[in-house]
């Protein structure tokens, strides 16, 4: 339970001769533009490939050619195949023509988080699971800086790991949020910690089934060896199939005050190894989601040395992320939720059930393949009136017809006025689409600030 030592990583020795090697980056979005700087750093020549149009791209060419990496935009050509190994950003899938083309010439891929972590000099804590990562993995970043302010907190939450690495020392700890899309491409990605906080169907438009997407997110547990620390939702059937394949320590924590867990929910409490550590009244975060989440960043946090002190601190301070359950303004006496970050099915149901008052809910987006009728009796029991916007608008429509008034809106502005039009004193209106952003935004950060600004921006039914 105590510090666990960082130990140089063997495996990683043997990537991190990049010098003089030709490397192709596939996708010019963060991580992409992230790896091909630090490859670059490191000495390779790299070269970066993206098939969207050059006027979609301005940023990225600016950084670009402000960092000397040669680039194409508005398709692929063959110099992609002259490189020694090619690096994949998580936004194209495996399964596409460029990506099969490069392994068909036996040339090796990567993600991001893969190179990066052949750099970065001390141990990793790797969050993974189908929904709460970016919470965790922030929790777990908050309670690490307690001990040490140079603790990196990066991946899939929003900054590329890739831009933490150059100055790593060995003692410096970094917990990275990653995806199934980023765990695809793979090899000798070694983190000390595992966090695993749940399996729910997702990303069924990318995976052709459930099973793909689990083996996908379980590459995470790829290289742990014995000492290494598998923390684990011990509550979740999915992940307690597979524990027998792990020869590491295994952490479990339970929401249903089994005590056999190392950590578990009993009595309206948190408790760590048996001993009652906090009240649930006393944190900032509320919602039994929040109280899973806190449970995984407390093992995780022991196992790296944070004093318990400082651990119950950040659980009574920390108020939640950006975009998650986030909190934009009173007006008229209806509360506007921003939960933007909700792209999946578990998302909104969790999101639904953290509040007592009538909802009206804005939800819609770009399909992952869900099946929102998982959602009825939620519906049926929280929501006073649907709001649907973007291309799942007709599939939810049906899916939830005849429970609640449906109304259905083309923007999202749109959607919000509509929303605060049917809204009284008393209600909340809920952002939390259950879908991904793409149809009509760059990413749901772009999503959930427009969603603010357009809240910020209304006057009250007096002032109209």
């Amino acid at each position: 339970m105590g510090n666990m030592a960082s130990g140089k990583k063997d495996e990683r020795n043997t990537m991190k001769e990049v010098q003089g090697k030709k490397v192709t980056v596939l996708g010019a979005a963060r991580s992409g533009l992230a790896a091909a700087r630090l490859l670059k750093e490191k000495g390779a020549r790299v070269f970066v490939s993206d098939s969207a149009e050059a006027h979609r791209k301005e940023q990225a060419r600016e950084f670009l050619e402000k960092e000397g990496i040669d680039f194409e935009f508005g398709g692929h050509s063959g110099r992609v195949f002259e490189a020694d190994f090619c690096v994949l950003s998580p936004g194209i899938p495996v399964a596409s023509q460029i990506v099969q083309r490069v392994q068909q010439k036996g040339i090796p891929i990567y993600s991001e988080i893969e190179v990066a972590s052949w750099f970065f000099r001390g141990p990793i804590i790797a969050v993974t699971g189908s929904n709460g990562k970016t919470t965790t993995t922030t929790l777990i970043g908050a309670m690490l800086r307690q001990m040490d302010e140079r603790a990196v907190v990066a991946g899939n939450i929003g900054q590329p790991f890739a831009d933490f690495v150059q100055d790593s020392s060995e003692d410096q700890w970094a917990v990275v949020e990653v995806s199934s899309f980023q765990l695809e491409t793979i090899e000798s990605f070694h983190p000390q910690q595992v966090v695993l906080l749940n399996f729910a169907p997702n990303h069924l438009d990318r995976y052709p089934d459930y099973e793909s997407y689990k083996n996908a997110k379980w590459r995470v547990t790829k290289n742990l060896s014995p000492q290494d620390v598998f923390i684990f939702n011990a509550a979740d059937e999915e992940i307690a199939k597979r524990l027998s394949r792990l020869t590491c320590r295994k952490s479990g924590f339970h929401i249903d005050g089994d005590t056999t867990a190392d950590a578990y929910f009993k009595q309206n409490a948190l408790w760590i190894y048996g001993e009652k550590w906090l009240d649930v009244q006393e944190m900032g975060l509320r919602g039994l989601h929040n109280y899973m989440n806190a449970m995984a960043a407390i093992l995780a946090a022991l196992n790296a040395g944070v004093p318990r002190e400082a651990i119950v601190h950040v659980l009574r301070t920390f108020r939640g992320v950006e975009h998650r359950l986030e909190f934009v303004r009173e007006l008229d006496g209806v509360k506007f939720i921003n939960d933007s970050k909700a792209t999946t099915v578990e998302s909104l149901y969790y999101a639904l059930k953290s509040f007592e008052q009538p909802i009206i809910l804005i939800a819609g987006g770009k399909d992952k393949g869900s099946d929102f009728t998982r959602l009825n009796a939620t519906i049926k029991e929280r929501v006073k009136t649907l709001i649907l916007i973007g291309k799942a608008a007709s599939k939810m429509e049906k899916a939830w017809q005849g429970l609640k008034p449906i109304v259905k809106a083309d923007t999202l502005q749109d959607a919000v006025q509509k929303a605060f039009g049917r809204a009284e004193r008393g209600d909340v209106v809920l952002l939390s689409p259950a879908c991904a952003s793409f149809d009509m935004f760059n990413d749901f950060e772009d999503r959930g600030r427009q969603f603010k600004q357009i809240v910020n921006a209304l006057k009250g039914k007096h002032e109209a």
